[in-house]
């Protein structure tokens, strides 16, 4: 394979290889252009005028450089740049190479991120070559993404922040992967600032409001009471409650373990996996009427409608898997279904709405504010330490202070008495 250097700047280098020709009759010669940034060399290179008169140590430099250059071309390295557009090189460059790749995304981040480039990203940049993207491109973009126009579930108002921010960073991860691969010199993402999160106050049940969830929770379907108590009596996830099989019920000590999570469901199956960190694989001590309710579930009703879906040819889940609530063939519940059934539930009742993962925050809420030491609660949430419990519920320890510090009026009091 045939290669040239030739000198395009003061300390530029252009770069070619000779591949023959295309069918068309074009010929084929890929190039890539260098800049020579090392101190003795950039001398050499700006007193000389072509590769000729280079001096030995910058001719042994480019020689190096021309040699990389071949093999990157001829293994499959190289992409050629000058003509692809953004939606090109993610199908063709970055799917394969990176997003594919489980140490690079997860299964489900890479749902997530596909969600984004079908949505707002391939629309605003999938047609533009590479190399035109510019840093005013993203600029436009960020304020497309607080407009009206960006949402696509037909709800009214603008994307959250953390929605746009979490597009832009799939933006970003492409374009920085364009500039790995020296697809392009410069990723235009960088100096464009990004929205600031908007960390919404956590919001919780008072102690009157869950005494009247509870008795409402007495009017319905078993297997949803025992759902939803285990959601706010456990603080669970909904991803870590649907995927609770018999197994993890250790009857005799009262407890439940969370060794897995189901965040979503990808073409048609679901993505069950490992909990959302190692911190997260626990064991949690339920209390004992409960444990009790649920034994009485699987004893009674799961086991005997297992016979019967089984009987009907009805029974689609796995031999070595017994999901504790599911939608009567054995596979769990959607991750949505709780999501939804929560939602109907309280309209039905009245009940102010707080999202069902709300009841995790409440279950946390209701055990600090009397007096359950911060690590004990951070264990039984999953946490690896009390630093995200402190900043979650700021609100509580705050009471919590003004509480501790109003015990000692008293002694003011007492003091008052010798003025």
């Amino acid at each position: 394979m045939k290669g040239s250097i030739e000198k395009r700047g003061v300390f530029t280098w252009r770069l070619r290889v000779d591949l023959g020709y295309y069918a068309d009759g074009r010929r084929n010669r890929p190039g890539e252009t260098i800049e020579i940034d090392d101190p003795s060399l950039m001398k050499m290179s700006e007193k000389c005028k072509g590769y000729k008169d280079a001096g030995r140590k910058l001719k042994d430099y480019l020689d190096d450089q021309l040699s990389d250059f071949k093999r990157r071309v001829l293994s499959g390295e190289y992409i050629k740049s000058s003509d692809m557009t953004f939606k090109e090189f993610t199908d063709n460059h970055w799917r394969p190479k990176y997003a594919s790749d489980p140490d690079n995304l997860s299964e489900y981040s890479a749902v997530i991120y596909d969600q984004h480039l079908r949505n707002h990203i391939f629309p605003n940049f999938g047609h533009l070559k590479l190399q035109d993207i510019t840093t005013m491109h993203i600029t436009d973009f960020k304020e497309y993404l607080k407009s009206p126009e960006a949402r696509k579930d037909g709800r009214p108002g603008s994307l959250d922040a953390d929605t746009q921010i979490y597009a832009l960073r799939v933006l970003k991860n492409v374009l920085e992967r364009a500039k790995e691969w020296q697809v392009i010199d410069a990723n235009p993402c960088k100096g464009v600032k990004w929205p600031k999160s908007t960390k919404e106050a956590v919001k919780v049940y008072d102690g009157s409001e869950i005494g009247d969830i509870l008795i409402a929770l007495e009017q319905q379907p078993t297997i949803w009471r025992l759902l939803i108590l285990a959601t706010f009596l456990g603080a669970f996830r909904r991803g870590e409650v649907i995927t609770l099989e018999i197994d993890d019920c250790d009857f005799g000590d009262n407890r439940l373990q969370i060794d897995e999570n189901s965040p979503a469901k990808i073409k048609g199956r679901h993505l069950i996996k490992g909990p959302k960190n190692k911190s997260s694989e626990r064991w949690v001590v339920m209390p004992e009427w409960y444990m009790q309710e649920l034994q009485d579930y699987v004893n009674r009703t799961w086991k005997k409608q297992m016979w019967e879906a089984k009987a009907a040819g009805k029974w689609k889940a796995p031999e070595d898997r017994q999901f504790l609530f599911h939608k009567g063939d054995g596979i769990p519940y959607h991750p949505n279904t709780p999501y939804s059934w929560w939602r109907e539930f309280l309209a039905k009742n009245g009940f102010r709405y707080i999202k069902l993962h709300g009841l995790r925050h409440t279950s946390a809420t209701y055990l600090l504010e009397r007096g359950i030491p911060a690590k004990a609660v951070a264990e039984r949430l999953g946490h690896a330490n009390e630093k995200m419990l402190q900043t979650t519920y700021s609100h509580v320890t705050k009471s919590m202070e003004d509480q501790a510090a109003t015990e000692f009026d008293r002694f003011g009091e007492r003091a008052q008495k010798h003025i």
